[in-house]
């Protein structure tokens, strides 16, 4: 089962995006107030993260991920699964409990070695700067919604003096014929697999395969940005060690999905392994002790790969649900993992202060809307998981259609 925490986006949909309105209106100061106090109308203190998240754990359900445990709990499974498994602990990632499952995600994802790292960010930093290095080459080909782009501060480019070659436009995945065009000769490629911000879209099997044989070709080292690799199984429905096959490098995330408290994991060749250690240590990432984290990525492993494709199934079931309302509009469609994104007309405040309202009476969450590049246009994304158990199909219609309804 995942976890979720708010994300960035999330959260700022749920407060910043509110800014102006009555829930986040500024308190009136002193000097300004009016001469007489008791004829003023005092203002709503904005909600705090810790209430927006009050109201969310009082929900039955989340289309935006599974509502997190109770964090002692979660400690205390952890050390009860350690406890059944007789795993020790490990001294800088040194032991058997950590090597083992560094062994045993490499081999589910086809390389001969794997390495933990505190976080993808790293884990991506890394790889990028060993081909760099090796290559003598340091620009590196992104689709503009990279996580390298958007999401990690230009680590790469401030830390270690890469590139970007912006290779595709935003409305698609990156594809073989984007590499062959580049503006500017390429050392390494990073593909993610699938593009959350498209709604999770993947290429077609044949434009995967097509795109492998390009970098190959042009001498091109290729990447996987695998945050989200686990939900592309059931839409290739091949293993995930063919998915793959003929990148050099993948980093997966073991929270998102996994639902570990933290961490991923970078796989590739011994040497290339053996070098990213080295940067890890580097990187101030070889911590003391890394089992508590890789225990919780070990405990729901299995269970959480297994779950995808019923989850996908109910997802195709509910975006086509949600798309029959001609109010909404749904991305990608049909859909290619357990998430997808919904446009509608309408202002991102009001939507998402209803939504809060909403949340708070029918216990059904639907988390914060936020503007597009398309003026008057909004969106939100949607994560099927088993945060979905306790609602129906027919219950997350009927909540969408209330808040278009009461946006006329």
């Amino acid at each position: 089962m995942s976890h979720h925490r708010f994300s960035r986006s999330e959260f700022l949909a749920l407060t910043r995006l509110l800014a102006g309105s009555a829930l986040l209106a500024p308190v009136v100061s002193h000097a300004a107030a009016p001469a007489k106090p008791q004829a003023s109308k005092p203002a709503t203190a904005p909600p705090t993260r810790a209430e927006v998240d009050a109201i969310r754990r009082a929900c039955r359900g989340s289309v935006t991920g599974t509502i997190a445990p109770d964090p002692a709990a979660e400690l205390i499974a952890i050390g009860e699964w350690m406890r059944r498994q007789g795993a020790g602990s490990d001294f800088y990632g040194q032991g058997e409990l950590v090597e083992s499952f560094e062994k045993k995600l490499a081999t589910l994802l086809g390389f001969p070695a794997g390495c933990y790292m505190p976080t993808g960010t790293m884990a991506q930093l890394i790889a990028l700067r060993i081909y760099a290095d090796a290559r003598g080459n340091r620009n590196v080909g992104l689709h503009p919604s990279s996580h390298h782009v958007l999401h990690e501060d230009s680590s790469h480019v401030v830390l270690h003096n890469l590139r970007d070659v912006i290779l595709s436009p935003w409305t698609r995945p990156l594809l073989a014929r984007d590499v062959q065009h580049s503006p500017d000769p390429l050392g390494t490629v990073s593909v993610e697999l699938p593009v959350r911000w498209l709604g999770g879209q993947l290429q077609t099997w044949e434009q995967l395969q097509e795109l492998k044989s390009t970098c190959r070709e042009k001498n091109v080292k290729l990447h996987m940005d695998g945050a989200r690799l686990w939900e592309c199984q059931p839409f290739y429905d091949r293993p995930l060690a063919d998915i793959c096959r003929g990148f050099d490098s993948v980093y997966v995330s073991l929270y998102k999905r996994i639902g570990a408290l933290s961490g991923a994991m970078l796989v590739g060749s011994e040497d290339f392994i053996r070098e990213a250690r080295l940067w890890r240590h580097r990187h101030g990432g070889n911590l003391y002790h890394h089992y508590p984290y890789v225990a919780s990525a070990a405990m729901r492993l299995d269970g959480a790969i297994a779950g995808l494709p019923a989850l996908f199934r109910r997802t195709k079931a509910l975006s086509e649900a949600l798309a029959a309302d001609p109010r909404l509009t749904v991305q990608p469609r049909p859909i290619q993992t357990n998430m997808f994104r919904v446009y509608v007309r309408g202002d991102a405040q009001s939507f998402s202060l209803r939504s809060l309202a909403q949340a708070k009476e029918s216990r059904i969450w639907l988390g914060g809307f936020a503007p597009t590049r398309v003026p008057g246009i909004i969106d939100t994304e949607i994560e099927v998981t088993e945060g979905l158990n306790d609602l129906t199909d027919a219950e997350i219609v009927r909540a969408y259609r209330r808040l278009l309804d009461e946006a006329t």
